[in-house]
């Protein structure tokens, strides 16, 4: 491919092309990827596996001996094409194992030729000119925390240096050893993905009682790890001693490995530490690059670690060598969890919120500009005696320039921005009265500042990660400054993000959801037309508003979709303990709502630059079969404790362009299939990954209005078919079981579908069905059916055609009358038709972004 294409996109692409080669050719695939550290090559190798099920094999493993700044010139190439050439002839081989502690190898591993079809390549080297003739697929990946530390540096040192310049003094090796090969890639990848709340780590620190306490005694239940850590600040060259560590570069060394993070990225809410997954591993050389520009190490302590992992969460004795003090850490990717387990083992606080280095520069005070950093009590250890030794990079003359944006890059290197958005921006309020004086704020009576001020608009949008992190910094500055209760508002377009978005703030912040679904009007539900803002039962929701606002308990809608009525209320307080209400739906942005907002994801633009159409992290693995199963043996493999059961009634249409070509025959590939499920309208625009057993598939397919389904058919797309279905689904959170009868079929269908692949292939295996699974379509499965002559690119059956005309037509009635613009009747052509409803579709866009922006 010619074009780089982003992270999501090219797992998907790589792993249909292993698919398709692995058809087409005997024998073993081998792929490549290729990349700078901290690029993401890894998570994409180990991402690939995760589906494909292949063997990775990285080439840390080739080092023979520590890096000194040949890095090249020490892994051993001719044992890595050794291997390749036995795997490609069928045979067994030894690879190396490396020990990173011991700085040596210790050992080797045996691959089989027969385990697997393909193999990976990771490394950064991985495309060499010494692999290149080995590999089947090459993929070269860019960015990460590659693009992010340029960018970084960029702005901390100003416009006096070239982009090269400053490659070659923080990635020496880049330009001349690895960049040359990343052309030679078949598949680019360029990784926006630096670092996110996406996948926050959740953590609540306090001082540990004495080593024969609870915890230590805690710590004997399970397998113990123990790691030393020496971590560095970096303070800019420009930055002043006043300056936020938020602008520190952080380096963590283990052994001779080292991992960077840029700046001090953790939100503190209440009693928890967030801190997002934004540590990436680099090179030696880069260390001794940023000294040699100018960095300075201001504090430096070494951390002595000890640690467990009880499946829930990770539980750690921490000693700090500076503050000669230790703390116990508990850490997990669930806030309740983590919380729920410190009760569990009766720990209570009082709990740390403050960073180590915040606790260091309290003790010892912020360094000054002209004094050294301040260094271990202890000596370090032999084999750490030379951390922040590091080689010069190679210097090359700089090439000044004035407009560094204006010169054409290659896609390999940083976006060319002459300056960085800072690692945290700053909030601030302004008069609500925008007549009212910029210096009211200072002069504002504390006890009318929450009817009087508010915050002023980001100038720029933001993408998903740090916008998250705003938002949540937006929520804090508003109960600060203002108290509870903050009502929040997320708006945006139907599968924009925003429902996704809300529950990971509410996640981070421990707060309620509340969904505007909840306040549709049954009727209106009924005819199809919850998309419209009239459907809204707005008194209700102004009166919830107006209840939280005083404090007082209030009862907020249960909807359910399944029946198109309402179910039902459910109490709803917000307190001091949790002061947060978030609000989403796709007018929650609407003038008669936001009125009543305290922040609005419009006063922070958010560009969700997250595919979740494409991404590995949003894929369910699902087992298909259609061997009968009895109820109690579903019932047996779910948790009682959290068992849920619902029935749904569905209809999957399926669209197609004319003149797709089908072979005679159609395919779900070639069609666009829309889910019709009690009143709601989905979509469904990627064909799954099938892989091996499995059906790797998009959690969840986005909600879209029945005038959207009808502009498709304006546009030319024609409904070719139908499948109607019952569907009987148990779930326990963890583990979801669907059982689908289908009309026009033999039997009933089973689906497990679960985030974590080893948990599906044990719900299967405790139901027996090892030996049944198909990873088949419904509409395949329903066309194999059917009599040859019944099978056709033009739908299913004939005896299809009269309801599937009386679907269409109603989707064209009901699709008018929701559209909130119609042109003049009048007697058009086809293509007019089509003109006429996209300017129709545009005005409505337009008209919504104006309503739920100003």
């Amino acid at each position: 491919m010619d074009d780089e294409v982003s992270f999501d996109y090219g797992y998907y692409l790589l792993v249909k092309s292993i698919q398709e080669l692995r058809e087409k050719k005997e024998g073993l695939v081998t792929v490549g990827i290729g990349g700078p550290s901290g690029s993401g090559k890894t998570s994409l190798a180990e991402k690939v596996a995760s589906v494909i099920g292949c063997t990775v094999i990285s080439m840390e493993n080739y080092r023979t001996g520590v890096d000194e700044g040949n890095d090249l010139g020490l892994l051993d190439f001719k044992t890595l094409v050794q291997n390749l050439e036995d795997l490609t002839k069928g045979k067994d081989t030894m690879i190396p194992v490396f020990d990173y502690q011991q700085k040596k190898r210790v050992g080797s591993e045996t691959i089989m030729s027969a385990s697997s079809g393909v193999v990976i390549v990771d490394g950064t080297y991985a495309l060499h000119a010494k692999l290149r003739s080995l590999l089947d697929i090459r993929v070269a990946v860019v960015g990460g925390v590659h693009f992010s530390l340029l960018s970084k540096v960029k702005y901390d040192i100003g416009d006096s240096c070239s982009l090269d310049y400053l490659i070659d003094s923080i990635f020496p090796l880049f330009r001349k050893h690895i960049e040359p090969d990343l052309h030679h890639a078949q598949i680019r990848i360029n990784n926006s993905y630096v670092s996110s709340f996406r996948e926050a780590i959740y953590k609540l620190k306090c001082k540990s009682e004495s080593p024969g306490g609870q915890s230590a005694y805690f710590l004997q239940e399970y397998e113990v790890e123990t790691d030393n850590f020496i971590e560095m600040y970096l303070r800019p060259p420009s930055a002043s001693e006043e300056a936020l560590t938020n602008d520190w570069i952080k380096v963590r060394q283990s052994g001779i490995r080292y991992y960077l993070s840029l700046g001090d990225q953790r939100i503190v809410d209440k009693n928890y530490i967030i801190r997002p997954k934004a540590e990436f591993e680099v090179g030696r050389m880069t260390l001794g690059g940023l000294l040699a520009l100018g960095y300075t190490v201001v504090v430096s302590y070494k951390r002595a670690s000890t640690s467990v992992n009880n499946g829930n969460v990770s539980i750690s004795l921490e000693t700090i060598d500076t503050l000669g003090e230790t703390f116990m850490v508990l850490r997990g990717t669930n806030r309740k969890t983590v919380g729920n387990e410190a009760s569990e083992m009766g720990l209570s606080g009082p709990w740390l919120t403050k960073s180590y280095l915040e606790m260091i520069m309290e003790k010892k005070g912020v360094p000054r500009l002209n004094t050294p950093p301040l260094l271990p009590n202890t000596s370090l250890a032999s084999n750490q005696d030379k951390t922040i030794i590091a080689p010069r990079p190679i210097r090359v003359t700089p090439n000044l320039v004035n407009k560094l944006e204006d010169l054409s890059q290659p896609w390999t290197r940083s976006p060319t921005k002459s300056k960085m958005e800072p690692v945290v921006a700053t909030w601030h309020f302004i008069s609500s009265d925008p007549t009212a004086d910029s210096s009211a704020i200072a002069t504002t009576d504390p006890s009318t500042f929450r009817d009087t001020m508010k915050l002023a608009p980001m100038p720029d949008s933001y993408d998903l990660d740090r916008g998250l992190l705003l938002s949540v910094q937006a929520i804090q500055a508003l109960l600060e400054n203002k108290g509870f209760p903050v009502i929040v508002g997320i708006g945006g377009p139907s599968g924009s993000g925003k429902t996704s978005l809300a529950h990971k703030m509410a996640n981070i912040v421990g707060c309620e959801v509340v969904s505007l679904e909840s306040y549709y009007r049954s009727e209106q539900v009924k005819d199809f037309k919850y998309d419209d803002f009239s459907s809204l039962d707005l008194s209700l929701l102004l009166k919830n508003f107006d209840d939280i606002r005083n404090g007082r308990r209030t009862k907020v809608p249960v909807f359910d979709l399944e029946t198109g009525a309402r179910s039902g209320f459910k109490e709803l307080e917000v307190s001091e303990d949790c002061g947060v209400i978030i609000l989403e739906g796709v007018y929650a942005l609407h003038p008669d709502i936001r009125e009543s907002l305290d922040f609005w994801i419009a006063v922070l633009k958010i560009r969700n630059d997250f595919d979740p159409v494409l991404s590995p992290e949003s894929s369910l693995f699902v087992l298909k079969s259609n061997k009968q199963v009895a109820y109690q043996d579903i019932l047996k493999i779910l948790d009682p404790a959290k068992f849920c059961s619902s029935v749904q009634n569905f209809i999957d249409l399926y669209f197609k362009l004319p003149g797709i070509p089908t072979n005679g025959q159609l395919t779900e590939s070639d069609c666009i299939r829309v889910r019709i499920c009690e009143g709601r309208f989905a979509l469904l625009i990627r064909e799954p990954i099938r892989e091996g057993n499995f059906i790797i598939q998009p959690k969840v397919d986005f909600d879209i209005s029945i005038s959207t389904v009808a502009g498709l058919l304006n546009l030319g797309y024609q409904a070719v078919a139908y499948i109607e279905a019952s569907a009987f689904i148990y779930q326990d959170g963890k583990i979801l079981i669907e059982v689908d009868h289908l009309q026009d079929s033999l039997g009933p269908y089973l689906q497990i579908k679960g985030v974590n692949k080893e948990a599906v292939a044990a719900a299967g295996s405790m139901l027996k069905l090892d030996g049944s699974y198909t990873t088949k379509s419904y509409l395949e499965i329903v066309l194999e059916r059917l009599p040859a002559i019944e099978r056709s690119s033009a739908g299913i059956h004939t005896h299809q055609a009269a309801r599937l005309h009386e679907l269409v037509e109603y989707i064209h009635s009901q699709g008018s009358c929701s559209a909130s613009e119609s042109s003049p009747s009048r007697e058009i052509s086809p293509l007019e038709g089509v003109i006429d409803d996209m300017q129709s579709r545009i005005r409505r866009l337009e008209r919504w972004h104006t309503i739920n922006t100003q």
